[in-house]
């Protein structure tokens, strides 16, 4: 029993890419640190604020899978994902995704009423986002505003206000995760293009996009730097700014429209150095400022 249980557990997490939570987790972490530089630390706020991120992600990654399930089974890219593999049933995600939506309000609610009520309006537009590739080619500038709900809720954990800092930092996220996901999407440009998919890559082709891509994450070491001058941060903090730059011309010197085959180094090995990096910089920043 307990051996298909922990199996269970396993297919879901790989289901929902568990792992990849590390890409947003540390820009949360990083508006939790800066948040905690005007009021005292609370080890349970940022207990729930984990709990709360693991709940979104995870409903909003097992509904992408419901909704994908049969486009995922006709890509040969996909097509040995848990449910169209068989691995796990639609039911059984249903099951997970209602689970993983109820503790991240349950979390919201022990974060506060304002947390809560906003929980609502937050879980809408994170599983919202599974619809997007069907009828607009923005979808990635979509996925990326929601997982940069991501820092900018957790200030509001903390603090329950807002300030120009956690915004910037925010539309770093906005654009460095829309970057990175329109570099992976042109894996599937053809596909979609058979499919009656929108994305960005099967749009304005390949070249394009990368093109595209490379100039969202110019934004996002603008935004890095805005947020550095809004919060009046450590002149230490630009060294770990630079290393991000020289991470991220790396990742767009590994692909090219002719050669995609660096393309899981790129999105899944540089792209968590970059987010570690950041929360790297923002605690020494904290550290020595």
């Amino acid at each position: 029993m307990k051996s298909i249980v922990k199996e269970k557990i396993l297919l879901f997490g790989r289901m929902i890419k568990f792992s990849h939570t590390v890409f947003a987790l540390p820009f949360a972490l990083s508006a939790v640190i800066m948040a905690w530089k005007g009021v005292e630390p609370s080890m349970s706020v940022l207990l729930w604020i984990l709990v709360a991120m693991v709940g979104a992600r995870s409903a909003a990654m097992g509904f992408n899978r419901i909704l994908d399930a049969d486009i995922d089974r006709d890509n040969p890219r996909t097509a040995n994902r848990e449910i169209p593999a068989g691995l796990l049933s639609k039911k059984d995600a249903a099951l997970f995704v209602g689970a993983s939506s109820a503790l991240f309000v349950f979390a919201a609610a022990m974060l506060g009423t304002l947390c809560f009520w906003l929980s609502f309006p937050v879980l809408f537009f994170l599983l919202f986002y599974s619809y997007t590739k069907r009828f607009t080619p923005y979808c990635h500038l979509y996925l990326g505003a929601a997982i940069s709900l991501a820092p900018m809720g957790a200030w509001i954990a903390v603090t329950g206000t807002l300030s120009l800092g956690v915004i910037f930092l925010t539309l770093a996220l906005m654009t460095y995760i829309a970057g990175f996901d329109i570099l992976y999407a042109c894996q599937d440009t053809e596909f979609d293009s058979g499919e009656g998919l929108y994305s960005i890559p099967s749009a304005i082709g390949p070249k394009n996009a990368m093109a595209l891509s490379s100039l969202l994450h110019l934004g996002t070491l603008a935004f890095f730097f805005a947020m550095y001058l809004a919060f009046g941060m450590h002149p230490v903090f630009l060294g770990f700014l630079g290393v991000i730059t020289l991470l991220l011309l790396a990742e767009h010197r590994l692909v090219k429209p002719d050669n995609l085959s660096h393309i899981n180094i790129a999105f899944f090995h540089i792209n968590s150095v970059v987010s570690v990096t950041l929360f790297a910089g923002v605690l020494t920043e904290v550290m020595v400022g």
